[in-house]
């Protein structure tokens, strides 16, 4: 039951928040809301897979 929750969560974080990857943000110059939400992310990533 886990897995599904950070499966639709992952989903919905697809489709509502923003990929800084494809606008090639540098981490170093990243403000602590983007910091947060690339946390984020990451975290419901790793769970999604697990």
């Amino acid at each position: 039951m886990k897995k599904q929750v950070f499966k639709t969560l992952a989903k919905i974080n697809k489709l509502i928040l923003p990929s800084f990857t494809k606008k090639e943000l540098d981490i170093s110059k990243a403000s602590k809301v983007q910091l947060a939400i690339i946390g984020w992310r990451a975290y419901v990533t790793l769970n999604s897979l697990d």
